[in-house]
Formats: C-alpha cells, structure tokens, sequence
C-alpha cells in the first residue's frame, strides 16, 4: 500500500511491560521504534509522558515534525471502549481505569488518535500484511500473557455489540483448574504466558515428591519464587522434561481452544502470535494434534494454523494498523 505522500503514521503498541511507539510513512515498513517500561504500577500518567515523549522523540530522529503526523493508533489489551478511545483497568493495566488515551494525545499533539483492542488489531496485521493474507476469515490469537481473539469474518473486523467479541480467554475449558478472568478452567488460564508460569508451579512441586529433577526448581528460586514463560521455554529446549511436559500441556489446551473456534466459526486460518512465534511447533503441534480429534473434520481440513507471519513485529504493525483505519490509502 502507498499512503498519501509527506504523511506519517505514528503507531503505539501498550503492554503490561512494555510500550513501544513506531513511526512508518508505509506499513508495515518502520522507520522508527521507541520501547520503554510500562510500568502500571507508576500510574498511566507516567506512561503517558513517556508515550509523548517517544513520539516526538522518534519524529526527530526522522528530522520530522508534529504537523508530519496523519494519525496515531494505539493498540492495547482491553477491556477497551474504541468509539470513545477509553482504556478501561485491563488486567495487566490494573491503574488504568477510565483512561481518556485518545482525548489526551489528540489535545497534546493535534492529531486524530484511534484505539483498538490489541487482538483486533494484531487480526488486521496478519490479515493485510502476514499470515492471513488471501484469505477472508481468520482468527488471530494473542497467546501473551493472556489469550484473546481478533476476528475477522467475510473479510470485516468482527467487533460484536459491545466491542468484546473475540474474548475467547474467558471461555472455561475444566470445571476447575488455573484461573484466567478472574474464572477458574478458563482458556486463558490454561493457554498463556501467565497460564504456563502457574502451571510450572504445581509441576515443581509433583516433580519434587516423586524424586524427578528438573531445573526449574532452582529458576524459580533464584527468581524469587517466580517463574515466566520464557524460563519455561529455555528449560524444555535444553531437555528438561518437565518443562517440555508444561509446554505440550499448554499446547493441548491451546488446541482445545482452537477447536471451539474452528467449530463455531469455521474459519480458513487461524494465526497464532505471542508464544507460538517463539515455541513454534513444540506448542503448536500438540495443539494440531488437539484440534484433529476435537473439531468437525470438514472445518478442520479448511483450516490452517499457523505462527504470526510478521513474528515479533506484529504489536508493532498491529498499531499501524490501527493508525491505517483513518487513511484513504492506494495502490
């Protein structure tokens, strides 16, 4: 796609630990990327600060200016109001409650400012410029440190009545297990980055009562009793077997999730980002193999899953994407 000449797009992807702000006059080419802490605990107005800082600390770098600017989109985990641009207290933003994002930057900087769910946005990434590309319905799955949906049906975003369509993390899976949504036996609980590090604790605890070794034992007690995704990963390449039984578990629940996608929405394609750009087939083979015996067969064999096509850059593309929905684009 070409934009309109001498316009720039400003994109601004927010997470739970990190932000990153990048500048583009052609998606999903980046000229510019500023990442910085997040931080909730400061206060959105920390954040904030430092989002305005980035943008125009990146247009310099561009030897741009403010006025350069055609649109900024941001790009954030909801619960989310897009019509009004208000984040509201997403869990990994606990302090971020009512938080008027498109008002304040559109007052600071003077330019039209969009909001959209992260998985939303991460939908329209993959289905204009990654995996999704040629096809007319998918589903892209964030597989963060949470699980969300982004839709897109007959080639449209699917937002639903209330604009919380494609929450497929609160969809229980078990009567019990990890909570995720506050709801025990959710698809998040079970299918995440956050899901995995609790899981790995109750599989410590087994490994050590029946005498198995496995080292994530000592990772979580040289990380103050914490443990992340990312640990899990390195131990289950390096051999550790209950870190590579962690990840397969993980990779089944995501399958069981896809299945219920797959058969209430029968789509052509559903991409994965967020761990399963990193795991690839050791979390996405198991979850096949899942959606194989779980799903109708007809929907199963139109259906390919696949890791984001645009990898770890798909934050950062998703906010341009974003920023895009205000641009009468050619070409």
């Amino acid at each position: 796609m070409k934009l309109v000449p001498n316009k720039i797009l400003a994109g601004v992807d927010i997470g739970g630990t990190k932000t990153a702000v990048v500048l583009s006059s052609c998606p999903p080419t980046i000229l510019e990327r500023v990442v910085f802490p997040t931080a909730p605990e400061n206060g959105y107005e920390h954040a904030l600060q430092h989002i305005l800082d980035a943008i125009r600390e990146a247009l310099l770098s561009q030897h741009l200016e403010v006025s350069d600017l055609a649109s900024i989109g941001v790009s954030c985990g909801g619960p989310l109001d897009p019509v009004n641009g208000v984040i509201q207290s997403p869990p990994n933003l606990p302090s971020w409650n009512e938080v008027p994002i498109k008002s304040i930057l559109e007052r600071e900087l003077n330019v039209k400012c969009l909001l959209e769910n992260d998985a939303n946005a991460g939908a329209l990434a993959e289905y204009r410029f990654g995996a999704g590309r040629g096809t007319k319905n998918m589903a892209f799955l964030t597989m963060g440190t949470g699980l969300g949906a982004g839709l897109i049906l007959n080639g449209q975003l699917y937002r639903g009545a209330t604009y919380a369509a494609g929450e497929i993390g609160h969809v229980r899976l078990t009567r019990s297990g990890p909570s995720g949504y506050n709801k025990v036996g959710t698809a998040e609980g079970w299918a995440s980055g956050a899901g995995m590090a609790r899981a790995a604790g109750g599989a410590i605890r087994r490994a050590r009562a029946s005498g198995e070794a496995t080292i994530l034992h000592s990772v979580r007690e040289n990380n103050n009793n914490n443990i992340t995704a990312q640990d899990i990963w390195l131990a289950a390449q390096s051999g550790d077997a209950v870190a590579q039984r962690i990840v397969n578990t993980t990779g089944r629940r995501l399958g069981e999730t896809m299945a219920i996608l797959i058969d209430l929405l029968n789509p052509e394609c559903i991409v994965v980002g967020g761990l399963a750009t990193r795991m690839g087939g050791a979390i996405l083979g198991p979850a096949r193999t899942v959606v194989e015996t779980e799903a109708l067969p007809a929907s199963v064999s139109a259906c390919k899953i696949v890791a984001a096509g645009l990898g770890e850059r798909v934050g950062d593309v998703a906010a341009l994407c974003v920023a895009m929905e205000e641009q009468h684009c050619e070409g």
